[in-house]
């Protein structure tokens, strides 16, 4: 069976109304994201930090997969599907993916911030400061905060390494990790780009661009791929 990988990013979650919270400034309460999403702000900040991701916490309860999540579910009948995903949301995996590796944690996760192996998944959207891991350590989102290393980069790596065919949606391939990982495909591997804009793919040959946007993008892709692969 041959092995498809996927890398999402923010434009399929898009589309399912995820917001990025940022105003027309790239501000949120006029905060940069920034200053909420390090290990510095969670030291100094810790509130507000925890107020942030609880937004986006219940946002996600009040949103549903799309099109183009559902699609992927799609194309598991006749294809070994991976998805890599940028998001932090769980959109994948409630439209029924499989096989999900998240490059940037889970927003439904949470861990001790004294033993990151401490996970948990939340049953609602609020984390509270006060609430504490088995080791009596304050939780906090299980989130890869600027700064820090992305753990699942290395399995990403040798996944798209080991690609027949690799499908990038939602994401520029001129931003990373995304521009990383794509030049880990094997040669003369089929690359599709799903994107509404205009991506400028110069510095990579042979990538087929679709401009759709996901939910459109996909659906006409998976139905290709699963049509071809009768023949």
């Amino acid at each position: 069976m041959q092995k498809i990988v996927v890398l999402s990013g923010a434009g399929i979650s898009a589309e399912s109304g995820i917001s990025t919270f940022r105003d027309n400034n790239g501000l949120w309460e006029n905060h940069k994201i920034e200053d909420v999403a390090t290990p510095e702000a969670w030291e100094m900040k810790r509130e507000l930090v925890v107020k942030f991701y609880n937004m986006r916490r219940k946002q996600l309860f009040e949103v549903e997969p799309n099109d183009g999540h559902r699609a992927l579910v799609k194309l598991e009948e006749k294809f070994n599907v991976q998805i890599i995903t940028q998001n932090v949301d769980d959109l994948h995996e409630r439209a029924g993916s499989s096989n999900v590796l998240h490059l940037h944690g889970e927003l439904k996760k949470v861990q001790s911030t004294l033993d990151s192996s401490l996970l948990y998944t939340l049953e609602d959207w609020e984390l509270k400061i006060g609430d504490t891991c088995e080791k009596g350590s304050q939780l906090r989102p299980h989130i890869v905060w600027f700064g820090e290393e992305v753990p699942n980069i290395l399995p990403a790596a040798d996944m798209v390494s080991k690609a027949d065919c690799l499908i990038v949606v939602g994401t520029s391939l001129n931003v990373y990790p995304a521009a990383g990982l794509i030049h880990e495909v094997r040669q003369n591997i089929p690359i599709y780009l799903v994107d509404p804009s205009n991506v400028d793919t110069g510095f990579l040959k042979g990538v087929q661009i679709i401009q759709a946007n996901a939910g459109e993008g996909l659906t006409g892709l998976v139905n290709e791929l699963l049509e071809n692969n009768k023949k």
